[in-house]
């Protein structure tokens, strides 16, 4: 039998005739054409929009009333950014669904969904092209695209023994105190936080917003929790240089050697300044051993993790003031924290080591640096501070009743990913909560990435304009 075709059909495109809308049509060609910084920015931000309205279910409140948009985009970007600062105090609020929405965010803030989705395409047995490879080498910094498909394999297999372990460790001392199944949850909970530097806790049940401060003297919560912090935080490119040259510090690449020996200057020397000015204050009353778990816990913790075993409203203007100077630094680049990375720090140092000494170039360890890596790091340092310094005065206009000293911390702590927080997070307008919201995105994202994310590249001008002098310094 013969088919008849209806006329108006004829010539009709075939992704019209599929119910395609064409509005949906024109979305997907123009995200052919997003750069790889653009598709990571763009699929951060979908993430948090999905995970915002997963919040705002009746099923993820205790009380099944929604806590409100702003209020749930702020937690769940927190989430998805693993930074820490909250809205509600998530034992409180969120029912065990709404704690899963946040813990899934957690992992793939921590891992990356590029990471994510080139794994599940090994299982998978798909091809995997050069896109997808230069995503993934975009998405953890790797220094070069070769071996990204076995770094994502290493990836997810290391971030699965590691939240593990932590959460075996984790859930001996939970167990006793909470029983089987509950001891076992917060065990597995707490540990993905701590290994993506998320600093979510479920500890409210205790006291709301008490975070760990229950256990300050706990050798095993601090030393798993730590650990599973600074492994986090090391990044994807040192894990694998480490497996692969244990411990012969030589042969490492020159990326991890600064990595580990700029992360072990800042942990010990938080430690010892921490240690020194709270020591008679908000520490008087533990004795020497939980004195120095708590002064190594807020070394450690201040680089992007977000937990706290003292309480961060009543420490020191110096502690407060070294807690944002470790926030804003992070942890280093690849890795599951924020900041503006050890690295950046490193080549910042060695610059003004250079200039003082007046010597060619950025050498360390027999090697010598790009001459273009000091400029990015400039660039990352202002941009950062200047995002800081711009959403506290927004924040402080708004809200002038605050303390300065109060709203640069936590806007220091969102840039950087960091979590930590004086309490002031909660109390904050809908607008000064979206400044922390934008904060956060930049901090995970990268802040010069989001800027190039949703700017036009632009060409360089055929002529170039004269040059003139000036003074600075």
């Amino acid at each position: 039998m013969k088919q008849v075709i209806n006329p108006s059909e004829k010539n009709e495109p075939s992704g019209k005739r599929k119910g395609i809308p064409a509005w949906l049509k024109r979305w997907f060609q123009k995200r052919n054409h997003l750069s790889q910084t653009q598709f990571i920015a763009y699929g951060f931000f979908g993430i948090i929009l999905a995970g915002t309205f997963a919040l705002m279910l009746p099923i993820s409140n205790r009380s099944g009333e929604s806590l409100g948009f702003v209020n749930c985009l702020l937690t769940a970007t927190s989430a998805t950014c693993v930074t820490g600062l909250v809205a509600a105090d998530t034992w409180s609020q969120w029912t065990v669904f709404g704690q899963l929405v946040i813990l899934f965010m957690i992992q793939i803030g921590g891992l990356g969904f590029i990471t994510i989705g080139v794994f599940l395409s090994i299982i998978l047995r798909r091809k995997i092209g050069l896109k997808e490879r230069g995503l993934m080498q975009e998405s953890v910094n790797t220094l070069q695209i070769g071996g990204v498909v076995r770094l994502a394999k290493k990836i997810v297999q290391g971030t699965l023994l590691f939240e593990g372990v932590g959460a075996l460790l984790l859930s001996i001392r939970f167990v006793p105190e909470l029983g089987l199944l509950k001891g076992v949850y917060y065990g597995i909970f707490h540990s993905i936080s701590a290994f993506c530097n998320g600093g979510f806790d479920l500890m409210g049940f205790r006291e709301p917003y008490s975070s760990l401060t229950f256990y300050y003297d706990d050798w095993l919560v601090n030393l798993t929790i730590m650990s599973l912090i600074v492994i986090g935080g090391i990044g994807f490119i040192v894990w694998d240089d480490l497996s692969k040259h244990k411990l012969q510090f030589r042969k490492y690449l020159l990326h991890t050697k600064i990595v580990l020996v700029t992360t072990l200057a800042l942990t010990l020397g938080g430690g010892i300044l921490f240690f020194l000015l709270e020591r008679n204050h908000v520490m008087a009353d533990m004795g020497f051993g939980g004195q120095v778990w708590s002064a190594l816990f807020q070394s450690v913790t201040a680089r992007t993790a977000g937990f706290n075993t003292t309480d961060t409203a009543a420490l020191t203007d110096g502690s407060k003031l070294v807690t944002i100077v470790l926030m804003f630094i992070g942890g280093s680049p690849g890795s599951t924290a924020g900041g503006i990375k050890t690295t950046t720090l490193a080549v910042l140092l060695l610059s003004i080591r250079a200039s003082v000494n007046q010597t060619d170039g950025l050498n360390v360890y027999n090697r010598r640096l790009d001459e273009g890596v000091a400029r990015q790091a400039g660039l990352i340092l202002s941009f950062n501070l200047a995002l800081a310094i711009v959403a506290s005065v927004w924040i402080v206009v708004f809200q002038p009743g605050l303390l300065m000293s109060d709203v640069l911390f936590e806007t220091f702590s969102a840039i950087g990913t960091a979590g930590m927080s004086t309490g002031i997070t909660r109390e904050l307008f809908p607008v000064s909560k979206l400044a922390l919201v934008v904060l956060m995105y930049c901090g995970r994202v990268g802040s010069l990435s989001s800027a190039l994310a949703f700017t036009q590249s632009k060409k360089k001008p055929p002529v170039r304009l004269p040059v003139e002098r000036i003074t600075v310094g």
